[in-house]
């Protein structure tokens, strides 16, 4: 089962933790697995790439790790584009999960 662990903070995402493998299938076949992490990984690029924030992130692949938190203060036109490309990717995982309930888990809290 992959858990993803979303945090907000004044209504805004602020980390993305997703850990482990869905389990769906087998490795390398694993479409539930593949779909989650092209969600996820999309959302990073496009905070890299389109928006251009610094974000730290880490990787590892084996474990199926993948977790996003912002290293920087965002200016409200950043924290705009960023509230949207992090919104979007959290309508597809709440989809995607509503669908294989069984291999992910889903939780999001706000830390004040």
């Amino acid at each position: 089962m992959t858990d993803v662990k979303i945090t907000k903070k004044d209504g805004s995402i602020v980390s993305v933790v997703c850990d482990g493998h869905t389990g769906y299938g087998v490795e390398g076949e694993d479409i539930v697995c593949a779909a989650l992490s092209s969600i996820v990984q999309t959302a990073l690029l496009g905070l890299l790439t389109v928006v251009g924030v610094n974000v730290r992130y880490k990787v590892d692949e084996a474990r199926g790790y993948l977790e996003i938190s912002f290293e920087q203060e965002l200016s409200r036109d950043e924290r705009h584009d960023c509230d949207v490309i992090l919104n979007t990717m959290l309508c597809g995982v709440s989809d995607l999960r509503e669908s294989f309930s069984d291999f992910i888990s889903l939780e999001v809290k706000d830390v004040y």
